[in-house]
């Protein structure tokens, strides 16, 4: 699997979290058991205080697997995908 770091922001006026049903749809989305079945796994999460950003840290087979799990975020605001590698691995590339 690959390491993958995704960004997703809105705007206040669109954050899921202010609705009830969206902020628990939204929660029950990045539960273990609901991200097993995209073939994801999210190794961390965090939200930026006062921000409206969320950064998840995802294992994945293809950052297209990651496109489709983010699509119920991009209803708020956009979503960034990036590849990552994990700390270890970098520095192994680096010869070091």
């Amino acid at each position: 699997m690959s390491l993958y770091v995704v960004r997703h922001q809105h705007d206040e006026k669109s954050c899921p979290a202010k609705d009830p049903e969206k902020g628990a749809f939204l929660l029950q989305h990045l539960s273990p058991m609901n991200t097993r079945k995209y073939g994801i796994r999210i190794k961390g999460d965090g939200v930026l205080n006062g921000k409206h950003t969320l950064f998840l840290i995802m294992e994945a087979n293809s950052a297209e697997q990651v496109e489709e799990f983010m699509q119920p975020f991009k209803m708020a605001g956009p979503v960034e995908i990036w590849p990552a590698s994990d700390c270890e691995e970098v520095v192994a590339r680096a010869g070091c």
